[in-house]
Order: C-alpha cells, then structure tokens, then sequence
C-alpha cells in the first residue's frame, strides 16, 4: 500500500529541479498564507460581522418598538435615528413585502442577517446586492412595511479585503524572488547538462566554466577534467593506429616494388593480392582512427545525402524510399561513412538492398534491408564491437578487419543515436538507426 501510494506521489511530483525546488519554496508559503487566511476569516472577520449585524437588527427593532409607541413623535425619531445612526427610513402604508427574498446562501452577510432578523421575530425582506453602497431592508409592520436604507458599513467591515490583498502581495513576492534564485541556481546544472551531451554526441565545446553553488562548481570542475581526459585518450588512441598504419605503409611499398621484379607471373599474382588485402585492412584501420575525428555540426539535408550516396553505387538492386524531406543537426561526413559502411556491408552477402526513411516526433529512423543470410540473434551485440567476426560465411573476404559495424555503431550513438538489428521483410538483415531530432 505504502509503496503505491509512493509511486503515485512520484509521478505527480514534477521531473525537473526547478519546478521541485520552487515546489519546496511555494508550498508552505501557500499553506501558512491559507492557515492564516481561514484562522482570521473564521475568529475574527465572521465573529466581527456577526457582531455588527447583531447589533444592526438590535437598533432597527429598538426603531419599531419605539415608533409602535403611540407617546412617540413619529417624525423625530425617524429623523434621529437617520442622524444619528446613517438609517434612512420611510414607512410604506398599504403595500405588502416581496414574496421572494434574492438569498445568498454562500454569502456571509447574508446568513448573520437572516439569522438574527429571525431571532428578533421580524416579518422582513432585504437586498444586499442591489445597490454598492447600502443594504435595501424591508420590515412588515401593521399595514405597510418600513423602508429602511442602511449602510453597508454597518454590516459588514472593509478590512478582510485589505488583510486578502497584503497577505497575498507579500506571498506573492515572496515566490517571485524565490524564482529568481532558483533559475540562476538551476542555470548552472542546464549548462553542465547541455554541455555533456554536446561532448557525448562528440562535438567539440568551448573552454567550460563552472558556476553556481560550491557543489555545482565541484561538479563542473571534475567533468571537465573528465572531458579533457577523454580528448586525450581519443587523440592517443587515432595518433596511435595512424602511425601505425602509416609505418606498415613503408614496407608494403618495398614488398610492392620487390613483387615487380619477380619473373613468374603466378607468384607475383598471389603476392600483388596479399598486398592489396593488406592494404584494404590498412585502410580500414585508418578508417576507425579517423571516426572519432572532429567534423563540426551541420544543419543539412539528410534525405538527399541518402539520395546521393544510393546514387553513387549505379546499382538498380539498391532501392530508396524517400518520402519526405528530413533535416538533421549533425556531422554529415561521418553520417555518410557511416551508412555507405552498413550499404557496404549488405552488398557483400546480398543481391537486393532497400533504404527507408522515416521521421516521428521525437526521433528520424533509417533502415537498411537486404535478403542476405542476415545475423543471428544472439551476435546482434556482438558484431557492433571493434574486430568481431562471426565465422567464415560472413568472412567472405579476407581483408575485412570487423570494423565496418562498429564504425557505423560509433557515429550513430556519437550523435546521441542508436543501432539496431532485426529480420528483414526481405527475409536477410535489416538495421534500424534511430537519430534524434
């Protein structure tokens, strides 16, 4: 039960720290200021009305006593209670008292008044929304009724007004400024965040400054010790293989030029191909080291570079379905290496390749189809790792080093991206590549 009730908190609870922490700021301001409001509304405003009107009806029943008594000048006391008390009055002979009285049941006023009238045993009928300033009261009287004009001050006191607007003012402040703090303590975290995904999709950011509280700096300070690291160890690790590559270029050249002076022609063909797969595995080597290279970000056409790379290959088994232009933020050479390697890779073991393009709300998928053999389930992680092979039927060529995945794998998540694969309609391999927007 309490781990239900728990989870419902959690999910009505906002995700964001801003709107948390002006939850925290908000929250007990807005229940003090409502406590406070229903302790005076309750002890003071409606025991002072009540009161008041107590004492109202009190005076006008002291009026009709006093005007029922047949010693008492009619005029003079109709004249001193106008004086004296603000009532203005006029006895209506011969006329009888609306039927319907125009009630308020939600309005305090309203029910002090019909409670105490009643009290006293008078015949009445009053109106107190009809005019702004007085209250309209009718009390039965003999024939007629008495008219009476009272002041509305008289009923009712001003001030719970006034108390609403300066307990509601200073609340209202209060979480304005408590907003303001908040968004410069929550700016320094949206910029630590927007800073580590621009540097996990492998763009290049500006010198980072930490700022905020003390923790938010600890914070700032230790990622970019981290990013810097990482830029180390990516250029170490690109230094490394090109050098590499390039240093085997040496002797290959040699072996070449060698090769050309062998007089059978047997040998030298079997030679010339082991050079060139060399060279071809050299090259992808090189390949890998350059997918951690630094292109800048583009806003571009990503529809047409898929156009234009299925173009390139003048083969009419590969097939596009283009539907609608799609643009994208991101680098458009790695893009481009990236899917003429999954293409590449289909042309090995396929006959026929379709390309598809489609663009949710959040998300832009590409996926490639063949009707090759396709991969089993269990090596779809596996083949995404840098020089993984599956066996000899998907090693049809010896160059290939097992990279050409885990290149196409790296651009994608490096644009905040994912790969993935599945069964094809074709009946080989189909790869599903999930791009934000």
């Amino acid at each position: 039960m309490f781990y239900g009730l728990s989870k419902y908190i959690k999910n009505i609870l906002p995700k964001r720290l801003f709107y948390r922490g002006l939850l925290i700021v908000a929250v007990p301001i807005v229940v003090m200021q409502i406590t406070i409001s229903l302790v005076f509304f309750d002890s003071l405003w409606i025991k002072t009305n009540s009161g008041m009107t107590r004492a109202l009806v009190s005076e006008v029943k002291t009026f009709v006593d006093a005007y029922d008594n047949d010693e008492t000048n009619k005029d003079f006391i109709i004249i001193l209670f106008k004086e004296h008390l603000g009532f203005n009055i006029k006895y209506e002979k011969d006329k009888i008292l609306p039927d319907k009285i125009p009630e308020r049941w939600f309005s305090p006023v309203d029910r002090s008044l019909r409670r105490e009238l009643k009290k006293k045993n008078l015949t009445y009928w009053f109106d107190t929304t009809n005019f702004k300033e007085v209250v309209d009261l009718k009390i039965g009287y003999s024939k007629g009724y008495f008219q009476f004009y009272i002041p509305r001050d008289r009923l009712t006191t001003s001030s719970a007004r006034l108390f609403g607007l300066w307990i509601t003012l200073p609340a209202l402040l209060m979480i304005a400024v408590a907003i303001i703090f908040l968004k410069n303590q929550t700016r320094p975290i949206t910029k630590l965040a927007e800073a580590s995904e621009r540097f996990g999709r492998g763009e290049d950011i500006d010198e980072f400054r930490p700022s905020g509280a003390l923790e938010i700096r600890k914070a700032g300070l230790e990622f970019d010790k981290m990013r810097k690291r990482i830029i180390r160890h990516l250029n170490q690790r690109s230094e490394m293989l090109s050098g590499i590559s390039h240093d085997l270029r040496t002797p290959l050249t040699r072996i070449k030029l060698q090769i050309a002076m062998i007089k059978d022609k047997s040998v030298v063909e079997k030679l010339s191909r082991d050079v060139d797969e060399m060279e071809k595995m050299l090259n992808e080597y090189l390949q890998f080291a350059r997918s951690g290279a630094k292109d800048k970000t583009e806003t571009f056409d990503i529809s047409v570079l898929l156009e234009d790379i299925c173009k390139k290959y003048e083969k009419p088994n590969i097939k596009y379905f283009l539907k609608e232009r799609v643009y994208f933020d991101g680098r458009k050479n790695l893009i481009s290496r990236c899917i003429n390697n999954l293409i590449d890779n289909s042309l090995k073991f396929a006959d026929n390749v379709e390309l598809y393009l489609k663009k949710g709300r959040s998300t832009i998928s590409i996926s490639i189809e063949d009707d090759g053999p396709g991969i089993p389930q269990k090596e779809h992680q596996n083949v995404l790792k840098p020089f993984y092979k599956i066996d000899k039927s998907r090693s049809e060529t010896k160059s290939s080093v097992g990279l050409g995945l885990a290149i196409s794998s790296d651009v994608v998540k490096s644009h905040g991206g994912d790969l993935k694969f599945d069964k094809s309609s074709l009946g080989g391999l189909k790869v599903i590549i999930s791009l934000p927007v």
